[in-house]
């Protein structure tokens, strides 16, 4: 079981790196703004998707990787725009942009999935072993994660928090509300298909239900970051994304060291998020009592 377990360890890695940019992408508006937004079940596949199909027409895959994030973008925007216009509740708007992209999905590939494997990638160019494709990973992660930390220090990033944080008193400031929401959703969602195009490109191949159970998987993997390393501070808050997945995936390693199969995944992720919820309520408890 232990030699089973150490076997999977790097594959677990690598896929951690690529969720961990999901976790990011649910985090934003989640927790910055106070937007639950599911839209990720739909960009995370349409980046992958979007990325394979510009990769078969010959895009460098640089290119691809970026055009299918501000897809993705694009998307979150549509899904807050129908929150705003139509003051549909968050969750439900991004069932509603989920459910459309995967017809939107299906039509761009033209069948259930598309094979890459003749395909350039980012992971080409390095020589073709995993601890090289981690590196890049990691490498891309600490890139977004300093970026977006030395952008949360800046006046447009403290309006920003305060837009979820309270927005009578963000819009009493002068913050435009609608703006930053839009820009929230875009970058959240951008970073979901930014996540799908790397998967694609990784595995070698495009399908159209990639994104199934994704959302789950981000928000236990970003649950679990927040009760391992907290989130009182704008580093921990941004981490806590990156070491949850990094820790989940890591675990889905162990069910499968044990004998569960695959399927069991979703239970184990279920079992996660609650025993997850428990601790922290259990800690705000706590805090309270104390004050």
């Amino acid at each position: 079981m232990i030699d089973t377990f150490f076997a999977l360890v790097p594959t677990g890695l690598t896929q951690g790196l690529i969720i961990a940019f999901v976790a990011l992408g649910v985090m934003v508006p989640f927790r910055l703004l106070n937007f639950p937004d599911l839209t990720s079940e739909g960009t995370f596949p349409l980046g992958g998707c979007f990325c394979a199909i510009l990769l078969i027409h010959g895009y460098p895959p640089i290119t691809a990787l970026l055009l299918a994030a501000i897809a993705g973008g694009i998307m979150g925007i549509f899904t807050a725009g129908i929150h705003i216009s139509l003051r549909v509740n968050t969750l439900l708007c991004g069932i509603i942009v989920s459910t459309i992209l995967y017809s939107i999905n299906l039509r761009l590939m033209g069948k259930p999935n598309l094979a890459l494997f003749n395909q350039e990638s980012i992971f080409s160019f390095l020589a073709d072993t995993q601890t090289n494709k981690t590196i890049l990973l990691l490498a891309l992660n600490i890139i977004v994660i300093t970026v977006f930390y030395q952008f949360l220090k800046t006046e447009k990033g403290l309006r920003f928090r305060a837009v979820g944080l309270n927005p009578t008193v963000a819009m009493h400031q002068g913050t435009h509300l609608t703006l930053y929401t839009f820009f929230g959703l875009f970058l959240g969602n951008a970073l979901n298909g930014f996540s799908g195009a790397l998967m694609v490109q990784i595995q070698g191949y495009a399908d159209v239900g990639m994104g199934v159970g994704i959302i789950i998987q981000a928000l236990a993997a970003m649950m679990l970051g927040e009760t391992l390393i907290g989130t009182q501070k704008r580093y921990q808050l941004l981490l806590a994304p990156f070491v949850g997945a990094l820790v989940y995936l890591q675990i889905q390693g162990l069910v499968m060291a044990l004998g569960l199969q695959p399927s069991d995944f979703k239970l184990v992720t279920g079992v996660i998020v609650l025993l997850t919820l428990s601790i922290q309520l259990k800690r705000s408890t706590a805090t309270k009592r104390l004050l």
